[in-house]
């Protein structure tokens, strides 16, 4: 390729429009590189070098927009960092003057009066308004996910999350999202935590201890996930199986004999125990937290 046609494409941010590479190299040599991944389409006619990440999509649509591109939804969370449901399409606003469309890995969305920041030179719904917005689409364990990632991203606080539920008040789902609300913490490091949080709650087990740390019986700082130290109990969410061999076996039985060698019990949560509802695995706490109230 030669240095002219790489010019263009770094100038404009690694993407570049059908008749500006035609106006550079045969129409047959343009051919080859597509056929051969050299080039790849991102929108209709425009193409970037190589395999396209958000960052070319979004700068194909400034491209062929004329001018920078706004984002919303999943978009804008993955920007703020809590993204947690990473959808495949990319969420923008349609340009003022422009007519963007819906297309192929592209939601066009209208937004009028949604505040709106930049950041490193993109426009972006803001953070408690992204946050609120994706929530509401969202079933309840998924947005409790969303609330609590936006809150431990840094990008926004609690107040800020209800001003926003209230500048959305009306709209579909916002009444979930404001019961959710209260619930929202940044201390959950994981969608799967989140989701299983919310089941405890909603089965009226007392309100657990979040990353509790203590040291156990092998001297080490251990931080559980959940825990009730007055009972002795905690439970972890294991987004693996840790059973997968021998080794993460036998890796297992130390850490649990170290836990009760200082009388906790840990109760394991796997995504499986989450399927319907946690019911299952908030009995199995609540038992055990009977059995110590008992002891």
């Amino acid at each position: 390729m030669d240095d002219e046609l790489l010019a263009l494409f770094d100038a404009q941010r690694g993407v570049a429009l059908s008749g500006q590479i035609l106006s550079l190299v045969p129409r047959r040599r343009f051919e080859q590189w597509l056929n051969t991944g050299v080039l790849e389409r991102i929108w209709q006619g425009v193409y970037c070098l190589g395999e396209a990440d958000d960052a070319l999509r979004l700068a194909g649509l400034d491209l062929s927009s004329g001018r920078r591109v706004a984002v919303c939804l999943g978009t804008a969370a993955a920007i703020f960092g809590f993204d947690t449901e990473q959808p495949r399409d990319l969420h923008v606003l349609n340009p003022p003057g422009c007519a963007l469309r819906d297309a192929d890995g592209l939601v066009v969305h209208r937004r009028d009066g949604a505040p709106l920041v930049t950041v490193e030179g993109r426009r972006a719904t803001s953070p408690a308004w992204t946050a609120i917005e994706v929530a509401r689409s969202l079933r309840r364990p998924r947005a409790l996910a969303t609330l609590d990632a936006a809150l431990r991203s840094g990008t926004c606080t609690r107040p800020d999350l209800w001003r926003a539920a209230i500048e959305q008040k009306g709209r579909r789902g916002i009444v979930a999202v404001r019961n959710l609300l209260p619930l929202a913490d940044a201390r959950a490091e994981s969608p799967g935590e989140s989701a299983a949080r919310l089941a405890m709650l909603d089965a009226d087990l007392p309100v657990p201890h979040l990353q509790y740390e203590f040291v156990d019986g092998n001297g080490d700082l251990r931080r559980l996930d959940f825990a009730w130290p007055e009972a002795g109990v905690a439970a972890e969410y294991d987004g693996v199986d840790w059973h997968s061999g021998p080794d993460a076996m036998q890796r297992d039985r130390r850490r649990y004999s170290a836990l009760l060698a200082v009388g906790m019990v840990v109760i394991p949560i796997v995504a499986e125990d989450l399927r319907d509802g946690g019911w299952e695995m908030a009995s199995r706490i609540r038992d055990q937290l009977l059995r110590a109230r008992a002891a």
